[in-house]
């Protein structure tokens, strides 16, 4: 199936995250699918990854950005638009379980708030004016923890809370823009990050493991290949009658029975 990405401005955050990393799976797969991604984020690895897409052919751009920092949103979006002229599309994929619970200060809270949400709307407040010009679309991509709780990363959990209001009342307040607006929710993925934070645990082979006998469909960890599969489609004209809506890929992890997990 052909998604028409070819040669859409596609601002996406979080993006210049290690290899494997759901951010930059859904760079790549951008790029195959003809795209333009343009990256915001703070690491430089983003400047290596537009060097090896620019040699593999594809156009992409990186603009080093905090995006905590309003200014520096304005910044990275303005320098997107002069170069390309418009946006096609924004994603916001920042996220990082940062375990801001009830005892950490009011400022790591805020903090957590500022990077997991409020960059989202920062984001979308800046590429609003160019949406309305190309009738684009928002991609927020959200948490299982906004709709089951974890424990311990209260800040996290508020911040992806606020991002399936956001994704709703966003696509309430644009549909009339032609404006389409929604949340992927991701629940047990597989990344460096996961693999590293198994890693520190005392019993992480044991922990792992029930991990995944909880997850329904194949008893296997949600690939970020998968998200960026969908992430693509959901962005694409094929997708083009969806808005407002929660796009879970988790292998049924969250809706499911639980008896589905009996042992025979």
């Amino acid at each position: 199936m052909n998604l028409n990405l070819k040669g859409k401005i596609v601002i996406i955050s979080g993006a210049a995250g290690i290899k494997g990393s759901i951010g930059e799976t859904i760079l790549r797969t951008l790029a195959a699918e003809g795209a333009i991604p343009a990256i915001i984020d703070r690491n430089d690895r983003g400047f290596g990854y537009v060097k090896e897409l620019q040699a593999e052919g594809t156009d992409a751009h990186f603009v080093k950005t905090d995006v905590t920092q309003p200014d520096q949103i304005e910044k990275a979006v303005k320098e997107i638009v002069e170069k390309y002229g418009r946006v096609d599309v924004v994603i916001n994929n920042v996220g990082v379980n940062d375990g801001v619970g009830l005892e950490s200060s009011y400022e790591d809270f805020v903090r957590s708030l500022q990077l997991n949400m409020i960059s989202y709307w920062l984001i979308v407040k800046q590429a609003l004016p160019y949406l309305k010009k190309s009738q684009g679309n928002i991609l927020n991509i959200g948490s299982k923890v906004a709709l089951t709780g974890q424990g311990g990363t209260s800040g996290y959990a508020a911040s992806k809370g606020g991002v399936l209001g956001l994704t709703r009342e966003w696509a309430v307040d644009l549909i009339g823009d032609n404006i389409r607006v929604n949340a992927i929710i991701i629940a047990e993925s597989w990344t460096p990050a996961y693999d590293n934070w198994i890693q520190t645990l005392e019993n992480g082979a044991e922990k792992l493991e029930n991990i995944v006998k909880k997850i329904p469909l194949e008893n296997r960890m949600t690939t970020p290949q998968e998200i960026a599969n969908t992430t693509c489609f959901v962005i694409s004209n094929v997708s083009s009658h969806t808005t407002g809506q929660f796009v879970f890929v988790d292998g049924g992890y969250v809706h499911l029975d639980r008896s589905l997990l009996s042992a025979e």
